[in-house]
């Protein structure tokens, strides 16, 4: 992979005003990407290993993917338009006729959850990366004050 995208993590993930502020990021900088409530709880519980009651739609999507040996490769994060943030998921099928990789639209956080789901990377485009705004310290000081609350 060239230098044209960044190696990412799911850094943090904390209730915002308008859902979920999932903190995306490494060592270099941290940014935020907002998504729904229950996005935000899905990606949670997979980040967790959490056992769920039944299948959810991620899950659903999971063992389609298994029933026709697909394999999540990776994601990007590719670019921020009017406030909206855009991203590529990166399909491989391997079966007796060879290996085919598919490329899809999707939206950042079924791309994340996905990506969290099935312990695959994660990357941003390196002008997007450049572009947003660096929340490392806002995530610093809400680790902090959680640390003291223990």
């Amino acid at each position: 992979m060239k230098n044209d995208v960044v190696p990412v993590q799911i850094r943090g993930i904390l209730p915002a005003n308008s859902g979920c502020a999932l903190f995306i990021g490494n060592d270099e900088k941290v940014f935020v990407i907002n998504v729904d409530p229950q996005m935000g709880m899905v990606i949670n519980m997979f980040l967790r290993e959490q056992p769920k009651e039944r299948p959810l739609t991620h899950d659903l999507i999971n063992n389609i993917f298994k029933g026709f040996g697909i394999t999540v490769e990776r994601v990007i994060i590719t670019e921020l338009r009017n406030a909206t943030y855009y991203a590529r998921l990166f399909l491989q099928q391997q079966n007796e006729l060879g290996r085919k990789i598919v490329e899809l639209d999707a939206r950042p956080s079924d791309c994340l959850a996905l990506a969290t789901a099935h312990k695959k990377p994660i990357f941003v485009t390196r002008s997007l990366f450049d572009q947003v705004e660096d929340m490392s310290e806002v995530l610093d000081k809400i680790n902090e004050g959680e640390e003291e609350n223990e």
